[in-house]
């Protein structure tokens, strides 16, 4: 366990540096420095000691960057989605019949989802949380997180796409 700490004292600070450099945000930093050491100590059975630490935890966190990009655009492209079909109301009233229709479908789809699923998709989507808040706050990890939202919207456009 003091080899862990020495390690986390040592290299944290750097990893920090560097992830928020690519991120731009010390919130995802922080998480993502956070996600690594949890990595690194739920595998450190299986660290050679005679490779690069530093490497190591690099891998990690460039593979953890990458997943947080495509979570990110994933998110991105839901929220464009909706508010297209959100914006598609305003002056023309089959317009806003067609997203009414579409906001109860949607609903009808969120309403449909497992329970820790639904639960997991709403605070992200709808509350805003970020995938280690939603972990932290349901008790699981944040890989079962990301699998959750993946799952949701998966369902959500295959029950959308059969409305249309």
């Amino acid at each position: 366990m003091e080899a862990f700490r020495l390690l986390y004292k040592q290299y944290q600070p750097m990893l920090f540096r560097y992830i928020l450099f690519q991120t731009r945000s010390a919130d995802a930093a922080h998480d993502i420095v956070q996600e690594t050491f949890i990595r690194v100590w739920e595998h450190r059975k299986r660290i050679d000691p005679s490779l690069s630490f530093p490497a190591y935890i690099m891998r990690i966190s460039g593979n953890l960057l990458r997943d947080e990009a495509r979570r990110r655009q994933r998110h991105e492209r839901l929220d464009a989605e909706i508010a297209a079909a959100g914006s598609a109301g305003g002056e023309n009233p089959l317009q806003e019949l067609e997203a009414s229709m579409l906001d109860e479908k949607l609903g009808e789809a969120i309403a449909g989802l497992p329970d820790r699923c639904r639960a997991v998709f709403l605070l992200s989507r709808i509350e805003g949380k970020s995938n280690h808040e939603i972990a932290r706050l349901l008790g699981i990890s944040v890989r079962t997180v990301e699998h959750q939202i993946s799952h949701a919207l998966n369902v959500l456009r295959k029950h959308l796409s059969r409305q249309a």
